[in-house]
């Protein structure tokens, strides 16, 4: 489709017999589809630039006393290079079945012989309808979610965070939103996530942009040395203290002091920080002056803190101090589409002046794995991928992933990842439950989800036809 708008798609009818166009027109009218026709080539590309198409039935012959499909084949090309994802069912009665799978692999969306069967034909049609629709709509999204990242990226520094989902879209939106205030954050989610990177976003999109940031692992600091850490200490005050000790509360005055791990403090560690949260004020170890400071406080964990608190692990007095809001980081898991823009990223830096790209086969191994170390992991295949692959493409063992995932990934021609049915479905059960689950996961989009599962989009498209499997539309 080459026009915009909202308009109601139509199916292209190209036949070089006035009968046969006549014939399916009249069919497609009574099941209410509407249809134009062409009975030449030129005449249907000129439809398919100027109309909203939504399927193309068309002949493969166009001269009389022709039966080669020689003609159909070209046109098939010319259209299919104008509008790659336009769905065209060949339908002939002279063109081979070689023939006809050869165009199915170069992106037919199905063959159809004379005569057809008119109810198979129009269900065909009004899938093949719904499905282009579905994915124009969601091109549409795509193109809104683009213009929405380059747009909060153009009005905020986003510290030079690489995303594509929309999931995180949605938290930096909140953190951006969030980050003038001075209102406590609490950042939650997985190790390697990018917890200290969304506290960095808040901490450069706030007031406090040009003071300092402290960052504090606290969870790993045991309790004889907390206070000094953050709270300071005067020369003497312990063993070893021969000088003066500013701890990070004073060091990040007027700024932001960064707490990461706040769920391993032990109970003694949650006293001491609830104290100063609720008071403003400390002292250093060894004086009895009375201090302040000005701070931000944005803290972190990968525990689970209301379970903490359940448990009797952690303090709830101190949860409701520093979950003013909460910033939740989803897993790599959750957000299979920031993988690729990660993984390009990570390449760049790690190329060290050269000029790296994925392999197919890299991309795809990419996309499999299941990223239980997040982005942290991410970073470190690239890493390694840059420092052992021979010559400019980046393989799949050049990855270093696990090789027993790697081998549990299907082969051809066996794409789904289904082998043989349960004893509790059929075949069709377990490659119907096994497409709809990628469509989940793809939220909707077809050819996301045909990459998961190793198919063409035609193919899946074909698969979802014969197994009944039909898309929503999404409701904004």
């Amino acid at each position: 489709m080459l026009v915009s708008g909202p308009t109601t798609m139509k199916v292209l009818v190209i036949d070089d017999q006035e009968a046969v166009r006549t014939a399916l027109q009249v069919l497609l009218d009574v099941h209410g589809i509407e249809s134009v026709s062409a009975s030449e080539g030129s005449e249907a590309l000129r439809l398919v630039r100027t109309e909203d198409i939504g399927v193309v039935v068309q002949d493969m012959n166009f001269s009389k006393d022709t039966t080669s499909g020689e003609e159909g084949i070209a046109l098939f090309r010319e259209i299919h290079a104008l509008d790659p994802g336009l769905p065209v069912i060949l339908i002939t009665a002279w063109t081979s079945l070689e023939t006809a799978v050869a165009l199915v692999k170069e992106g037919a969306a199905d063959y159809v012989g004379k005569p057809w069967d008119d109810q198979k034909l129009v269900v065909t049609i009004q899938n093949l309808i719904r499905l282009r629709a579905l994915e124009d709509e969601n091109t549409r999204f795509r193109s809104d979610d683009a213009r929405a990242r380059a747009e909060i990226a153009r009005r905020f520094n986003l510290c030079g965070l690489v995303y594509r989902s929309r999931k995180m879209h949605e938290l930096v939106s909140l953190a951006v939103h969030v980050a003038p205030s001075d209102a406590p954050v609490l950042i939650t989610g997985p190790n390697g996530s990018g917890k200290e990177k969304l506290a960095e976003i808040v901490q450069t999109n706030s007031r406090r942009s040009d003071k300092p940031f402290v960052r504090v692992n606290a969870g790993g600091l045991p309790d004889q040395l907390l206070e000094a850490e953050l709270f300071g200490a005067e020369a003497g005050a312990y063993t070893g203290a021969t000088k003066l000790r500013i701890g990070r509360f004073e060091a990040a005055h007027g700024g932001t002091l960064f707490l990461d791990e706040i769920g391993n403090l032990t109970p003694t560690g949650q006293m001491k920080l609830l104290r100063v949260l609720q008071t403003g004020e400390f002292q250093r170890l060894g004086s009895n002056a009375t201090r302040t400071a000005d701070v931000r406080l944005v803290s972190a964990t990968n525990a689970n803190l209301r379970a903490e608190i359940a448990a009797g692990r952690f303090r709830e007095d101190l949860y409701f101090r520093l979950n003013v809001i909460e910033l939740e980081v989803p897993p790599l898991s959750r957000r299979p589409e920031d993988v690729r823009p990660l993984a390009e990223h990570f390449l760049a830096r790690h190329a060290a002046g050269r000029t790296l790209v994925l392999s197919e086969d890299a991309l795809g191994a990419l996309d499999h794995h299941d990223w239980s170390g997040n982005v942290r992991e991410l970073d470190n295949r690239l890493q390694r991928a840059a420092l052992v692959c021979d010559g400019g493409s980046i393989r799949t063992q050049d990855l270093g992933l696990d090789e027993s995932a790697l081998a549990a990934e299907p082969a051809e021609p066996s794409p789904l990842r289904t082998s043989a049915p349960s004893s509790s479905g059929t075949l069709s059960d377990v490659e119907r439950e096994a497409i709809e689950v990628a469509l989940g996961r793809a939220q909707g989009v077809v050819s996301r989800a045909a990459n998961e599962l190793g198919l063409s989009r035609q193919a899946l498209y074909r698969r979802m036809e014969r197994l009944g499997i039909e898309l929503e539309r999404r409701v904004r």
